[in-house]
């Protein structure tokens, strides 16, 4: 252990991590609450041995020089496009994430807000609130049901696979494309088929992906006008895997029928008119967002940043570093 090694978290962390860090390390954290800006990263970078950052930091080249004698930088989520991980190997600094353990929270997520949608949930809360309710009506805040309709599950990872276990329990068919064939979910009764195919034929859509070049704007305009009408997309991924413009289009213009998003474009940025649609349920980035998972994820990135620091390897690293 080396009390002189200096630890900075770009925000402050749940849990007990901190503490852990603190009694090892110089540890520092960011007060504010807000994400720093990219200048105020590289400042607070300089002499740091370890650095943890959230996916909404920029982790560069120019940000690994800056922190010169930096061994190791953990990010605080499973995605980690926010890192230039060839940067890092090329001047062997490790980068760890943290997986496997937001799967559930982020599949309940996703259904929650497949309900949410389809039952018009935040539409009717808002209505009784306001006093609106004036009784019960036959036709009245009609929804459209879940069991029995076709789910599209686009990604068939750990998350993808856990939202597709859910939807056994409501007994719908669920359809799932992937870029190669998945056991799991097939063993769950899931059936493989194309992209083309999947959008034109479910009744709710749930996207599942990383966020690359290929899955840049997966969902784009062509896209959603080859959904059915009446169905929902639900994003829980990247906000990048959907152009949130051409979705906006589509939902003010009945292309689809409604879309719950957890993540966004340009995050926490909306697409302009996206807030004002009664159609569209809005949740800020909340897939991760109990207090046992991201509990769980400050003591993953804590254990990686000990274990580099003190000579060893990260328990969840992303690159291979030569040493």
């Amino acid at each position: 252990m080396n009390k002189r090694k200096k630890v900075f978290s770009s925000r402050k962390l749940p849990g007990m991590a901190m503490e852990r860090l603190s009694e090892q390390f110089d540890f520092t954290y960011n007060h504010l609450d807000r994400n720093l800006t990219y200048e105020e990263l590289l400042e607070e970078a300089k002499g740091k041995h370890g650095i943890i950052t959230m996916l909404s930091d920029r982790v560069d080249g120019n940000l690994m020089d800056a922190a010169a004698g930096v061994e190791i930088i953990a990010n605080y989520a499973v995605g980690y496009n926010n890192m230039d991980v060839d940067a890092a190997t090329e001047r062997g600094i490790y980068l760890s994430n943290t997986p496997d353990v937001l799967t559930d929270d982020t599949a309940d997520m996703a259904f929650a807000l497949i309900l949410a949608c389809a039952r018009r949930i935040p539409e009717a809360d808002r209505l009784t609130r306001n006093g609106l309710y004036k009784g019960w009506g036959p036709e009245f805040m009609l929804g459209r049901s879940v069991s029995g309709k076709t789910l599209g599950i686009i990604g068939a990872g750990r998350i993808g696979t856990a939202v597709a276990r859910r939807a056994v329990g409501f007994g719908m068919d669920i359809v799932y494309y992937n870029r190669s064939r998945k056991k799991d979910v097939e063993n769950l009764g899931a059936k493989y088929v194309s992209i083309k195919k999947l959008l034109s034929e479910s009744d709710i859509v749930s996207v599942h992906v990383p966020l690359g070049k290929e899955t840049h704007h997966l969902i784009d305009r062509a896209a959603l006008e080859s959904m059915k009408r009446s169905s929902i997309l639900i994003n829980t991924s990247r906000g990048p895997v959907v152009d949130e413009k051409a979705l906006v289009e589509a939902l003010e213009n009945g292309v689809i029928a409604g879309a719950g998003l957890d993540v966004y474009e340009n995050e926490p940025k909306l697409a302009d008119g996206l807030s004002s649609l009664e159609n569209a349920v809005l949740c800020p980035h909340l897939g991760s967002a109990t207090r046992e998972t991201r509990g769980k994820m400050a003591d993953i990135a804590a254990e990686n940043i000990i274990s580099v620091l003190n000579g060893g390897l990260p328990k969840t690293g992303i690159n291979e570093v030569a040493k």
